[in-house]
């Protein structure tokens, strides 16, 4: 009997994109669970993240319909990142294998296929990887990759050119949910899992209809909640800037009093206000990078639910 696969999809205000992508999803399990590569026990589970339209009441008539379709119905909003591992948990126990991808069909579906393959070749994870960024603007593609090398620069490991399409096995699933914290990067998470792992390189699309759920300022607060979440190292990098700044000062205290020995004028008040306002600004935004530790600390320390289920709708026939 071949395994059970779960296809989780995230969804918030995707009422305009969801007939089209239960329409395709609907078609690509079909086919693997005829072609034999996957158990008729399959599903596709739609995880509502507290969505302001009709996604919920779509989610539902398309379970009625066709119990091929499962829904999570969040109490409300917690992000994409909590609302996907709300689906990955509830699979966890149902599934042998599980794909994540999002609801705007920019995921290349066909790559479904060749990452279950991974899967039977002896692969726990493989990671869904983008081709090109030919389609993207410069603007896009300069501020996605710089993305993915910040992250890097700074400690937190992901994949390049990965986002949060791709394959866990049921022991992948299960090392993922030992990891406890609320603040949550799961594409730095993953790679810490281990096992084996795999990549299969895709095209993106176009988002299908909508708008996106990520505008700069949200990828932005994005990154630093990865860098923050996932490494220390900004904080190493304070401790050396602290170390370079004493020691030019050192510098200029000696270089000063030779001056004022010698009988010269010590001119440059400018220079100092510049000092002076430069030196400010490193302590303030060290004290807001310590300070964004010091949040996730606190936020880590109450032990809140990262998500709370409000439905569940599942037939595992």
């Amino acid at each position: 009997m071949k395994d059970i696969l779960y296809i989780v999809v995230p969804c918030y205000n995707e009422e305009e994109v969801l007939p089209e992508t239960s329409k395709r999803l609907k078609e690509k399990v079909t086919g693997l669970i005829q072609a034999g590569k996957v158990s008729e026990k399959s599903r596709i589970l739609f995880v509502n993240d507290g969505s302001k339209d009709r996604t919920w009441e779509l989610i539902s008539a398309l379970h009625e319909s066709d119990p091929i379709f499962s829904g999570i119905d969040l109490t409300r909003n917690r992000g994409h990142q909590n609302a996907l591992l709300a689906g990955l948990m509830t699979a966890k126990d149902k599934c042998d294998m599980t794909i994540s991808m999002d609801a705007d069909l920019q995921d290349d579906v066909d790559a479904v296929d060749r990452m279950v393959e991974e899967y039977y070749a002896g692969c726990d994870i493989v990671y869904g990887v983008r081709s090109s960024r030919k389609k993207d603007t410069f603007f896009k593609r300069f501020t996605a990759e710089g993305f993915y090398r910040v992250m890097n620069l700074m400690g937190a490991e992901t994949v390049f050119n990965h986002a949060d399409y791709r394959l866990m096995s049921k022991r992948a699933l299960e090392g993922l949910a030992q990891f406890k914290e609320v603040n949550l990067f799961l594409r730095g998470m993953v790679p810490m899992v281990g096992y084996r792992t795999g990549t299969v390189e895709y095209e993106r699309g176009e988002r299908f209809a909508g708008e996106s759920k990520y505008p700069l300022k949200k990828m932005l607060a994005f990154a630093m909640e990865g860098i923050t979440s996932l490494s220390t190292k900004p904080l190493k990098m304070i401790t050396g800037l602290g170390f370079f700044i004493f020691l030019v000062s050192i510098i200029m205290l000696i270089t000063f009093i030779v001056k004022w020995a010698l009988g010269m004028t010590v001119a440059g008040w400018a220079s100092v206000i510049c000092s002076v306002w430069a030196i400010g600004g490193l302590i303030l935004l060290s004290l807001g990078v310590i300070g964004e530790y010091i949040g996730k600390i606190y936020l880590e320390t109450k032990g809140r639910p990262r998500f709370l289920i409000r439905e569940v709708l599942n037939d595992e026939g």
